[in-house]
């Protein structure tokens, strides 16, 4: 297979535009305080129903309102959503985790448009995921090894993946791409090296392999950064900064509260004093 060959996704496209749109409700009205079941509902009125999504809503809903999480529905339907999906929904649905919900579903809505675009590549894909896990600080044991059994991948690069879920933290992230790409074996056979040792299979282009080479023994972030500016590659959406204002309106809301008792107060002083009868207790027994 070449490099640059597009995705080959396991579903059709249609079902990834509803799964974008799926994932993307959830998390824009998790921030409105609305039940998990009553979105679904709705959700599933907008989705087309020439589309598996109306199905799998039905299943998750009925797993919600028995087990209280999307997981392990997800899990049931490993023929629609892949293994790295019930990965982070089960890491966002963990409460001993710090990895929020909301970003959790908008990283599932974002590979959803991914893997339904016509620019998708393997390469895209496995550089999204290997960021969503580093961002978010997931387990790179269980992530990895939900990756390699994502049907997108084939034969080649799942065993690759279980290498780098080997070597992840010895060898650094630059260097697992470089020395898989095209760069990498034009190099080696420029310099007469490619007779002396067998090279490895390529899994990544010249440009890929270049970018790592530039990035190598700089934080990988700096190396995702370079992907999307160059490639376009998919960011992993990112919490927003806490607003200051925000935690400030409650505070605000009590203290007008307070205010607006105490200019009571004062109104009713000036008007001939203050009633004290209405502080007392409506029940209070009465002295012998």
């Amino acid at each position: 297979m070449s490099v640059s060959e597009p995705l080959q996704s396991p579903l059709a496209r249609e079902e990834y535009v509803e799964q974008t749109h799926f994932f993307t409700v959830l998390a824009e009205r998790m921030t409105e305080n609305i039940p998990a079941q009553e979105v679904l509902a709705a959700v599933r009125e907008e989705v087309l129903a020439t589309t598996k999504m109306p199905m799998a809503i039905d299943f998750l809903l009925a797993e919600l309102r028995h087990q209280g999480e999307f997981a392990a529905g997800m899990r049931k339907l490993s023929h629609y959503f892949t293994p790295f999906q019930c990965y982070v929904m089960s890491e966002a649905e963990n409460v001993r985790k710090r990895f929020d919900l909301r970003i959790g579903l908008l990283v599932l809505a974002r590979e959803a448009m991914y893997r339904g675009s016509e620019h998708a590549t393997r390469q895209g894909l496995f550089v999204y995921q290997f960021e969503t896990l580093c961002r978010n600080r997931l387990g790179y044991d269980d992530g990895l090894e939900a990756m390699s059994r994502d049907p997108s991948y084939d034969a080649t690069w799942s065993e690759w993946l279980l290498t780098v879920r080997r070597q992840v933290g010895l060898v650094e992230f630059a260097d697992l791409i470089y020395v898989r790409s095209e760069f990498y074996r034009v190099q080696a056979e420029r310099e007469e090296r490619a007779g002396t040792s067998q090279t490895p299979i390529v899994l990544f282009g010249l440009q890929e392999g270049r970018i790592a080479w530039a990035n190598r023994r700089k934080e990988p972030l700096l190396l995702f950064s370079a992907l999307h500016r160059h490639l376009d590659y998919p960011a992993v959406p990112r919490p927003e900064p806490a607003n200051p204002e925000e935690r400030l309106l409650p505070v605000l809301a009590r203290r007008v509260e307070q205010l607006e008792a105490r200019l009571r107060l004062v109104e009713e002083e000036q008007r001939g004093g203050i009633d004290l009868s209405k502080f007392y207790a409506a029940n209070q027994p009465k002295m012998p």
